[in-house]
């Protein structure tokens, strides 16, 4: 059963189950690559999300300055589209709705918030939710493959 579609006209991400993580990150790497100030991001476990044409995946690296990171950004090599993040250690795929063409508000909200560091000179955010310097305390990596 899909709880989650996404991706673009050449492949398709599907999520079948609820993210184990789900926040609002403010880390520098999601704001350098999705241009936003904080990024709605859903982390599920890696056997939940799968994709339908994986041979038309092209991969970069997630952080540029780590570029042998865990992480890599999966794109259509037909059409460029940003597809999911997807973990070298198999722990983990992660959805950004908003950029990755899923449907956002069929999320569920964010949580709270992630990597937020008072020296990047805006507000901390006041919405209720929970604020963290990391991921939230109680976050435990999920064991790869």
């Amino acid at each position: 059963m899909s709880k989650y579609t996404g991706g673009c006209a050449h492949v398709h991400v599907t999520a079948s189950a609820e993210p184990i993580d789900n926040h609002e990150c403010h880390c520098n790497v999601c704001k350098s690559v999705t241009k936003q100030q904080h990024t709605h991001v859903a982390f599920f476990n890696y056997g939940d999300v799968t994709v339908d044409h994986p041979e038309k995946i092209k991969r970069v690296p997630f952080n540029a300055q780590n570029p042998d990171g865990p992480l890599e950004i999966c794109l259509c090599a037909e059409c460029g589209a940003a597809l999911m993040l997807d973990d070298k250690q198999k722990r983990i795929r992660v959805a950004v709705p908003n950029v990755m063409g899923y449907d956002d508000a069929a999320f569920p909200k964010a949580t709270y918030h992630a990597f937020w560091d008072e020296t990047k000179g805006y507000a901390k955010p006041a919405d209720g939710r929970p604020v963290y310097d990391s991921l939230r305390p109680e976050f435990r990596w999920p064991a790869g493959a």
